[in-house]
């Protein structure tokens, strides 16, 4: 047992609505991680900020995949829990609760995670530290579980994700809001701390959105109908030229596109899990 939290107090900056497109993915593709657990699934809000708000969202949202979730909101910082339990004591809220800690991932009796959202968390660490922090969650996961270590920008309108399970990163996912949008190339500077520092020539992530800028401007004549259809054929152009993408028409047709890890891990695999 950990006697102090590890990790350090984020800035907290949040916004409602923000992590709607996170929220989207685990109450979608990955809801049955949380409908296959035999007793109530239990979700960690890992580092939720200054306003509880986000960890209020993801636990409404996963209760139309399982009724019964419980979701926790975990900060360092006391004051930050403090306003969750004072928001609660004004407007209950089933299955919601709030509790201080880090990543050792502190809960009551032992239990274990069937889901860790960390979003901006990692963002604002050196990248030598992501590395750590991954382990530290995946111990602490449930067998099947997962950690979504995140980031986007202030309104939720792009936003980037690294899914892990206990053998490491499985995936990352790219998520934008359509309209208007100019090039998928862009997203770049919403990268995950493991990948943000990568985007650069040599690298698979460089390589990666350097392809999905190439097949989005071939992609051109379908502007007219749309940056879906548009966004659409870019994806299939992707996977047709190789690259492994996990979704499909379902998941592009919602702006949002995923990749096995390796495809875009850091070549020399700077951000490798070291077993402690």
């Amino acid at each position: 047992m950990h006697s102090r939290p590890v990790g350090a107090v984020t800035r907290g900056t949040t916004n409602a609505n923000r992590l709607r497109r996170q929220d989207r993915w685990l109450a979608g593709p990955q809801a049955w991680r949380l409908r296959r657990s035999e007793g109530p699934p239990v979700v960690v809000d890992l580092g939720y900020g200054a306003s509880p708000t986000t960890a209020v969202e993801l636990h409404t949202r996963l209760r139309a995949a399982r009724r019964d979730v419980r979701t926790v909101g975990i900060e360092i910082e006391p004051s930050r829990v403090e306003m969750g339990r004072r928001l609660l004591a004004r407007t209950p809220l089933e299955g919601l609760s709030f509790a201080r800690g880090g990543f050792e991932v502190p809960l009551p009796g032992g239990e274990r995670p069937v889901i860790v959202r960390a979003a901006n968390v990692l963002r604002q660490y050196d990248e030598s530290g992501v590395a750590d922090a991954w382990a530290h969650v995946l111990e602490r996961l449930a067998p099947g579980g997962l950690l979504l270590d995140g980031t986007c920008d202030e309104l939720g309108r792009r936003s980037t994700w690294v899914a892990l399970e206990a053998s490491g990163p499985v995936s990352l996912t790219l998520s934008y809001r359509l309209a208007g949008l100019a090039d998928p190339a862009d997203i770049a500077p919403r990268l995950v701390k493991a990948l943000i520092h990568r985007n650069v020539p040599g690298e698979r992530i460089h390589d990666y959105l350097a392809a999905l800028s190439h097949h989005w401007t071939l992609s051109a004549p379908l502007a007219p109908h749309g940056a879906r259809q548009r966004f659409i054929a870019t994806a299939r152009a992707m996977r047709a030229s190789g690259w492994p993408l996990l979704d499909d028409v379902h998941r592009w047709r919602l702006g949002e596109i995923t990749v096995a890890w390796a495809a875009v891990a850091p070549a020399d695999d700077g951000a490798r899990i070291t077993r402690r």
